[in-house]
């Protein structure tokens, strides 16, 4: 159970080179432009009714719809069809 000295290639495979500041692409974080008391729709489930907008932090966004109840929704995945 020793160090196996003849090993090649990285140690660690999660590790890579250092990378330029230049090289490496920034993404802002996803903001949602929803604001609480808008109405929405969920497109997948249109039973669900006009829901309203509870809260929008990032790209979670907690909606009451009135057959469904409080739904938290991923913003990056779901795209809410804005009714008001």
């Amino acid at each position: 159970m020793g160090f196996n000295k003849t090993r090649t290639g990285p140690i660690c495979p999660v590790m890579a080179p250092m990378q330029e500041p230049r090289d490496i692409m920034v993404t802002p974080p996803f903001r949602s432009f929803l604001v609480p008391g808008q109405l929405v729709s969920h497109p997948d489930h249109p039973e669900w009714g006009e829901g309203q907008v509870q809260s929008a932090i990032g790209h979670r966004v907690t909606v009451m719809f009135p057959h469904a109840g409080k739904v938290l929704v991923d913003a990056t995945v779901v795209q809410l069809t804005v009714l008001s």
